[in-house]
């Protein structure tokens, strides 16, 4: 079977009896690794020596007094939320079950970058079956900020990083060890070069046409579909739709900041100005398969997604809002 997304270090994670990613200690010294975690070359030694001695022993207690001991205040709060996020993650028996219980009791100063990092690894293993490149593809947009362009009357989303030129960031060292090149060039995935993704999944270089009736959208309703089922442990199926024409909106979900103010417009029952509804990528109604799990109020009514730009043609997705934001009774017996 073909491979995928091999910088996000699944191949260095265990699987529990259900399927979740337990993490290891050499998942734990590769993130070590990465360009971001990695001392400066002005780091004072008692950075250096933590750094070192948590890459020989990644579960080794970090005491305070280890952190008061780096000379720069950046560097020392750096290591505090990377020490914290560390023992989270491993205080939970899966790295699935960590991020369900890290986004319903908040966040805090975890950085969205951790928390990207985090989805590209739980989603190589809820999409690990799959074989479809538009449905992979798609994944990407829950862990990776996407810039829309309008071309041709197709709506194109290509990855941001990617535009702006890989070589102006530092590379991972899985990304190294892979080989891959420094510079890419982007195409729009299609049926003649759709096979290529594999070869390429870790250079983000394709992009996908977001264009209402197409592919691409249906394949981020199936992504959903995957994500949904895999963290929270129920089945629902989701389709994309063109338009909301007059349906009530008694539940919607923003796929992202914009979209949920767009959202709150819809179920307040706005209507939405020009500027809002060219900044609607893409609308999904949400059916649960067991109605039972939606609160009383709303059982059998569709739940309504929304996705959106930014006005400067940014997708910056939020899949964490589906952990949240779905109305399912007992929330906290879920996942």
């Amino acid at each position: 079977m073909n491979d995928f997304w091999l910088s996000c270090g699944h191949h260095f994670l265990d699987r529990d009896s259900a399927g979740g990613y337990i993490v290891t200690d050499d998942f734990l010294k590769v993130y070590l690794a990465r360009p971001e975690l990695l001392p400066p070359p002005e780091a004072c030694p008692a950075e250096r020596n933590l750094h070192s001695a948590l890459l020989l022993d990644p579960r080794r207690p970090v005491t305070p007094s280890e952190i008061l001991a780096i000379a720069d205040a950046d560097a020392r709060e750096n290591w505090h939320v990377l020490a914290s996020f560390r023992d989270y993650l491993l205080a939970h028996k899966t790295l699935e079950a960590g991020y369900v219980d890290l986004i319903r009791h908040g966040v805090g100063r975890i950085p969205p970058l951790f928390l990207n990092q985090l989805v590209h690894a739980i989603l190589r293993n809820a999409l690990n079956d799959v074989t479809d490149p538009w449905i992979l593809r798609a994944g990407e947009l829950f862990f990776r900020t996407q810039r829309v362009t309008l071309h041709e009357n197709s709506l194109i989303a290509a990855d941001e990083e990617t535009i702006v030129g890989t070589s102006q960031r530092p590379v991972s060292p899985l990304v190294s060890m892979l080989g891959l090149p420094a510079e890419a060039a982007i195409e729009v995935l299609n049926n003649e070069n759709a096979e290529t993704y594999w070869q390429r999944s870790d250079r983000f270089d394709m992009a996908l046409d977001l264009t209402s009736g197409r592919q691409g959208l249906s394949a981020v309703a199936k992504v959903i579909e995957l994500w949904t089922e895999h963290l929270l442990g129920f089945g629902v199926t989701i389709e994309a739709i063109p338009e909301l024409r007059d349906a009530p909106v008694t539940w919607y979900v923003g796929l992202d900041s914009e979209a949920t103010g767009i959202g709150d417009a819809l179920w307040k029952g706005h209507e939405l100005d020009e500027d809002a509804m060219r900044r609607v990528v893409g609308l999904f109604r949400l059916t649960f398969r067991d109605t039972g799990l939606m609160i009383d109020d709303l059982k059998g009514d569709p739940v309504y997604l929304v996705l959106a730009m930014t006005r400067d043609h940014l997708i910056r997705m939020k899949p964490q809002n589906l952990v949240t934001g779905l109305p399912i009774k007992h929330s906290e017996a879920v996942g």
